[in-house]
């Protein structure tokens, strides 16, 4: 079992930052990948950004250039530095960790952060 606890979310203007933590603890495995989707009322849960053990990322285009994930191997703990925020950036950021295993996929999930952008 993985458990994973999020901070940083919060209320900001247009053009602020935020910076979301997420810790994993339980039964973690060296290789995985840690990130952030967010889900918007109405809309799709979309990956925002993504990070292997190994240093590989992903980014959604809208984001790239404005976020920079990051990654704490020793203590299990991502970062989503988030920068130049727009409010339809607004949403619920929810940290998720994924593993596989004998070819099965194994994904747990954060309890969600608010993000809000005012204009």
């Amino acid at each position: 079992q993985v458990q994973l606890v999020e901070s940083g979310g919060g209320l900001v203007q247009a053009g602020g930052s935020l910076r979301l933590s997420c810790a994993a603890s339980g039964s973690i495995f060296s290789r995985n990948t840690m990130g952030w989707y967010r889900q918007a009322p109405g809309k799709q849960r979309e990956l925002v950004a993504a990070m292997t053990s190994g240093g590989s990322t992903n980014y959604v285009d809208s984001v790239k250039g404005r976020f920079t994930i990051s990654r704490d191997n020793a203590k299990n703990t991502v970062y989503l530095q988030m920068n130049t925020l727009k409010p339809e950036d607004t949403a619920v950021y929810l940290c998720n960790y994924r593993r596989e295993w004998n070819n099965v996929v194994y994904n747990y999930w954060g309890q969600g952060t608010q993000v809000t952008v005012s204009s």
